[in-house]
């Protein structure tokens, strides 16, 4: 029914598995064929199976045969035979599905059937996980498997040299994060020569926590950046911290009803003027100051120490809104770091020249082949198929699913809502029974803490301060007695093992007598699906449990989405502290949910739109640069740019040093020039931003100007490698690169930018549906097609001038 319901709504959503049922018998009885084999003669069947794949036979006519020799390797290597609900979530990621796996139903030992079937091709295998530490852990837990059927296991971690990357790489199966492989396909696209790059082509990738990585992590950016020039960093945001503490709110600038935005006042404006002595504040000789004393307030206003990011070691760590974790490595955008850093005192992080840059969501579209496994995947299902072409496959439980979810308990105001808090898990934890809490930030969790450890309540608290600790925490939260406060639970990949992580029978049973772990969520996130995970790790595998959420009017939440404006008066009842009662409020937070979730789809919308015209520049760009390195095509633009300087040289140096020598400045050029143009498009972006204040959608004329720019950019690649050619400094030896300036830089680094602080409206401006198709489908192709031809014409035109 519910299968015919999704398909009657054009929901890309399956609960149908007949299909792969029926492949679940021959399975079986190959598996019970294979039982009676030497792991020796368990390898040679393995052999024997890649063999045809190499030889032309199609994957999807193995199936039975590869899982069922996957499966009975599971048994003996690891002791651990996969369910059969692994079995169809295996074959459901061989099918290109994101299989929704409820949480503790092992999906990490579901996806090496579909892994092991795919590395037979000998293309590599790419297992993208959230965090190094499940890289590692998988990797190593799972590689036993692996190599019991001949194949080589790899994982990739922060800090690994690069010899160690192309090992791993090499591998059949490899276990990385999607971050850690988007920022080696940066680093491929800078190296200088192709023995460097750590990556070959890729073929195959599945995806884990798939809602977190393909829709909330894939809008963020990766950036490689290098050292800057000088004069590079921004002017005083020191002085603009000053000065955006003497502002007054709703004096001198407001913000808007969601708290993303703020703008200045009249008198504001003139005050921040007499506070900087610069005359007219939107004076364009003055429009840098306006963007650091915007970010200013920004920083000083709408970011929040403890909720929105910590300060730990001396720096500014920006915390993921879906994780509660230290989002590594990632920075905010155009300035906003700096602004922060001023706010909090700190030492300012260097900055640099941006390098390269590629979005999550664009570096995982490489894959020819992809695949994921979450828990929570329903509520992302259109956007998956929108974005990636994946429908969801909904595998059901291994045993029934027992926990109870019980309904929200709502306040009418904050101090109501801690007091029922510590009460209930006072009261929960005298029985023993363990307690898992999820609050919304590091503050929160910190102050919960303090108000359970003065009633004499010992927990633990798992939040971005020691985020390092993780697993050790989120292990013990099933124990008999245990309190563990954490913030949000997306992606954390550990199981919570009632009794314990080793599972101690007495302990178990006392747990599971006490009705299992109690999850209590302090807040609703913006997310119905960090609420649904949450809920998820309790429950596990057949296990008993409970969740409840407790929120109050004055929630961030509530406040930040007007909830209370869609209450009627006659159903918001007065401050109390009792709970209050009422399906209706609990409705409108609901409501309030999707809500925010469509708001933020919206934004996600927006940003692709923006990117995505850029995008296919940057790999038009990459496979010039590539064909370079890899001295594909006949590299002869020196010889026509410069035919006099050319024919000179080659008798003093010889051809193949001036062949040498162009390889190398072509590289260099792209990549300057490749630079150079990023940062003119994040201008135009900017500038095409302000149309938003006039009502106008910014994005046709952004399209227009990048797709008018880059026809400009390769002219201007090539007439900067004339210009430095004809007075390069040519001898037998070749170039002294680092005498003629024209090194690269000597460091490079790697960061995220948070994906759009600033809010849509104030930031892209909104895109509809019909202009984002239009956009999308239609004009950034034409104009990116349009400049290529007129390139192609150029060339032509060049290559015939010779002959007249």
């Amino acid at each position: 029914m519910r299968h015919w319901l999704s398909e009657l709504l054009g929901r890309p959503v399956e609960f149908d598995l007949s299909h792969d049922r029926a492949l679940l018998l021959p399975i079986d009885g190959l598996e019970s064929g294979l039982g009676g084999l030497s792991d020796t003669e368990l390898a040679e069947e393995s052999r024997i199976l890649k063999r045809r794949v190499q030889d032309g036979t199609e994957p999807g006519l193995l199936v039975a045969e590869a899982f069922a020799l996957s499966r009975e390797a599971a048994r003996r290597a690891i002791g651990q035979r996969p369910f059969d609900v692994q079995i169809l979530a295996g074959l459901a990621i061989h099918r290109g599905r994101v299989a929704e796996l409820a949480t503790g139903e092992g999906k990490t030992l579901a996806a090496v059937a579909p892994a092991y079937l795919h590395a037979l091709l000998g293309r590599g295998v790419h297992v993208l996980t959230f965090n190094d530490y499940l890289a590692r852990r998988d990797a190593r837990w799972m590689g036993p498997v692996y190599e019991r059927l001949g194949l080589s296991v790899g994982y990739v971690q922060e800090g690994m040299m690069p010899t160690e990357r192309r090992r791993a790489y090499r591998c059949d199966v490899t276990y990385v994060t999607a971050k850690e492989a988007g920022f080696d396909y940066l680093r491929d696209g800078l190296a200088p020569d192709e023995s460097e790059q750590v990556h070959r082509p890729f073929y195959f990738a599945i995806v884990d926590e798939a809602d977190s990585i393909l829709i909330d992590e894939a809008r963020i950016p990766l950036v490689i950046a290098g050292d800057a020039g000088p004069g590079s960093n921004l002017v005083g945001p020191e002085r603009m911290a000053a000065v955006a503490r003497q502002l007054l709110p709703k004096v001198d600038y407001d913000t808007d009803e969601y708290q993303h935005n703020i703008a200045l006042t009249e008198a504001g404006i003139a005050r921040a003027e007499t506070l900087l002595g610069c005359g007219d504040l939107y004076a364009s000789d003055n429009l840098v100051r306006l963007a650091q004393l915007r970010n200013a307030l920004h920083a000083q206003c709408l970011l929040a120490r403890d909720v929105d990011y910590v300060v730990r070691g001396g720096k500014v760590e920006l915390v993921d809104d879906f994780t509660g974790r230290v989002a590594d490595k990632r920075q905010w955008p155009d300035g906003l770091q700096a602004a922060l850093e001023a706010k909090e005192g700190v030492q300012r992080q260097r900055e640099g020249r941006i390098l390269g840059s590629v979005t999550l969501q664009h570096f995982l579209r490489q894959y020819p082949h992809l695949a994921g496994m979450t828990a929570t995947a329903q509520p992302a299902a259109e956007e998956l198929e929108q974005l990636y072409g994946l429908r969801v496959t909904v595998v059901p439980t291994h045993r029934p699913m027992i926990r109870v979810d019980d309904p929200d308990v709502v306040f009418t105001h904050q101090d109501a809502k801690r007091a029922a808090l510590v009460g209930e898990i006072a009261g929960v934890h005298a029985t023993g029974r363990p307690v898992l809490v999820g609050t919304a930030s590091v503050g929160e969790s910190e102050r919960l803490a303090d108000e359970l450890r003065v009633k004499g309540v010992p927990c633990e608290v798992l939040n971005a301060r020691n985020d390092e600790r993780e697993a050790e925490i989120v292990a013990h939260a099933g124990a008999l007695g245990a309190v563990t406060i954490s913030t949000n639970m997306a992606g954390r990949g550990t199981d919570i093992r009632l009794g314990g992580p080793d599972e101690d029978a007495a302990d178990r049973e006392k747990v599971v007598g006490l009705g299992g772990l109690y999850v209590i969520g302090t807040n609703r996130h913006a997310s119905l699906r960090i609420d649904q995970q949450l809920r998820g790790r309790a429950g596990r595998q057949g296990d008993p449990g409970r969740s409840r959420f407790f929120v109050s009017l004055e929630d961030d939440l509530i406040r930040r989405y007007g909830v209370q404006n869609l209450i009627t008066a006659r159903s918001l009842p007065p401050r109390r502290d009792l709970p209050v009662e009422g399906k209706l409020i609990r409705t409108e937070i609901a409501r309030a949910q999707r809500i925010i979730e469509s708001e933020t789809y919206e934004t996600r919308k927006t940003l692709y739109a923006f990117s995505e015209p850029v995008e296919a520049q940057r790999q038009a760009i990459r496979r010039r640069r590539q064909e370079t390195l890899e001295r594909q095509t006949p590299l002869d633009g020196l010889a026509e740019l410069c035919p006099e300087r050319y024919a000179s040289l080659r008798p003093q140096v010889g051809e193949t040093v001036l062949r040498e020598v162009e390889r190398r400045l072509s590289l260099l050029v792209i990549d300057r020039c490749w630079s150079e143009y990023l940062v003119e498009v994040g201008e135009m972006r900017d500038d095409s931003h302000l149309l938003a204040f006039a009502g106008r959608v910014p994005l046709s004329a952004f399209i227009r100007q990048v797709g008018v720019a880059f026809m400009a950019l390769e002219e201007r690649i090539d007439e900067e490698m004339a210009r430095i050619f004809e007075t390069l400094a040519v001898t037998p030896a070749g170039v002294d690169w680092e005498a003629a300036g024209l090194r690269a830089p000597s460091a490079t680094w790697t960061y995220l930018v948070g994906e759009n602080p600033f809010g849509v409206s104030g930031y892209a401006g909104p895109v509809t549906r019909s202009q984002l198709s239009f956009a999308v489908a239609f004009l950034w192709p034409l104009v990116l097609l349009s400049g290529l031809a007129h390139l192609w014409k150029r060339r032509q035109r060049r290559k015939q001038e010779p002959a007249k």
